[in-house]
């Protein structure tokens, strides 16, 4: 996943389709029994069922007051007063991390430590469920004018200088920069999202069971003739139902005998999957602003071919150096340097070879030594940080390459996978 930024995906969907008999098709969809909330799909601890069976998925109150006392101590480092926090056609979330309203189209809202937090939403119908989810938020309609009344907010409370966190466009800045000066606060929002605390490691946990339910019923579901629209489909019809929200399922399938495709697309297309293909993966399903992200290949109706063993053997390999190089204290680089079985192996990489996670795309965004990231890695790792490891390994030609790869956590002493998800190359059609 080569993004630098990654606060928000628009959702989609789309109805079930493909053939097989009813028990495959209910694997592919991850069905629930009716009536259920699907948490037993999940495979995780009775303890995340509370988590998981919440109408709208909402963090405790202390872990509220929390971030509030930590972006409180950020504002005073920066001299601010306010904080202006801007989602906008579904992007920025510091809103959904502060409120717990994940936005829609335009959310504006200040936040002063002490004081009642205030938020101008676009569009009125939306006010109602946004006032139920942000609780103790002071919910207003934003009449198609809401950086005015921002600015006439902050002129009313004589603000001294504005924070400001998310996508506020060039026109609002200017306008509301009449009324009190504004300076960005990103990189200080950046810092807060790193280090997770243990609720948020909760329903990280939880985004990545929905992951690998995704990936569990693209495997098992998966049949000749069906194109990759369909595998996408069933995808999202395995988490989507029981509460999951689509973050991304990049696929590739591409025929082993002369492949063409050395990593996932991020548009699907019309090509069917045929005998002897390798069908390979990146998925992320989310909850509420918690992801999981899984990495995995598979073959259909063939052995692999020694290549493509090759490729497995030698992604898996890096993905074990690098982890077992993770503790806090350690250098970004090393991480780096634990790869080197790529380069040895007369192989390469595309993508990121890592990157933080949760919340966001983080840093340590780390190349490999073929492929290096476009800046230099600086980041001492930290406990309860949380990165994807992904050595995507392809050929040199960028003709053949696999997916192999998960989400983990940084900890006292080592790491954690959030993932469940077993560490091989699967086949079309296996129940895992």
């Amino acid at each position: 996943m080569d993004r630098r930024h990654f606060n928000s995906i628009l959702l989609a969907g789309g109805a079930l389709a493909g053939t097989g008999t009813q028990a495959d098709e209910a694997m592919a969809q991850g069905a629930a029994t009716s009536g259920s909330s699907g948490f037993e799909l999940l495979r995780l601890p009775e303890e995340y069922r509370k988590i998981f069976d919440q109408s709208y998925p909402r963090f405790s109150d202390g872990e509220y007051k929390r971030r509030h006392d930590a972006m409180a101590a950020k504002m005073a480092a920066a001299g601010v007063d306010h904080v202006l926090m801007v989602t906008n056609a579904w992007v920025g979330n510091a809103n959904v991390w502060m409120t717990g309203w994940r936005g829609t189209s335009e959310c504006l809202t200040l936040f002063k430590p002490g004081e009642q937090m205030v938020m101008w939403v676009e569009y009125y119908n939306h006010l109602p469920q946004c006032r139920e989810v942000a609780k103790g938020v002071d919910v207003r309609w934003g009449q198609e004018k809401g950086a005015q009344l921002v600015a006439e907010e902050l002129a009313k409370r004589g603000a001294k200088k504005v924070g400001v966190i998310g996508p506020l466009n060039g026109a609002a800045w200017k306008g509301i920069e009449t009324k009190a000066p504004l300076v960005s606060l990103g990189r200080e929002y950046i810092e807060l999202r790193l280090v997770k605390s243990d609720e948020e490691i909760q329903w990280m946990r939880i985004g990545g069971a929905l992951s690998d339910l995704g990936m569990r019923a693209l495997i098992a579901g998966t049949k000749v003739g069906m194109s990759e629209h369909e595998l996408s489909n069933m995808i999202e019809r395995s988490y989507v139902g029981i509460g999951g929200t689509i973050g991304i399922h990049f696929i590739g399938s591409t025929p082993m005998s002369a492949p063409d495709c050395c990593v996932p697309r991020q548009y699907h297309t019309r090509r069917t999957v045929k005998p002897g293909d390798f069908v390979f993966c990146e998925l992320t399903s989310t909850w509420w602003d918690y992801s999981g992200q899984v990495l995995r290949g598979f073959t259909v109706e063939a052995e692999p071919t020694q290549l493509y063993k090759d490729l497995h053997a030698t992604a898996e390999q890096a993905f074990n150096d690098i982890t077992r190089t993770i503790r806090p204290g350690v250098h970004s680089r090393e991480l780096i340097e634990a790869s080197a079985i790529i380069e040895k192996n007369g192989f390469t990489t595309y993508d990121d070879l890592v990157h933080g996670y949760g919340g966001g795309y983080f840093q340590p965004i780390l190349g490999s030594k073929s492929r290096p990231a476009g800046h230099p890695p600086t980041l001492v790792l930290q406990e309860n940080m949380c990165m994807v490891v992904q050595p995507n390994v392809i050929t040199k030609d960028e003709k053949a390459g696999v997916q192999f790869g998960q989400c983990v956590r940084v900890t006292k002493t080592g790491f954690e996978s959030l993932h469940v998800f077993p560490a091989a190359q699967f086949k079309a059609g296996q129940v895992l």
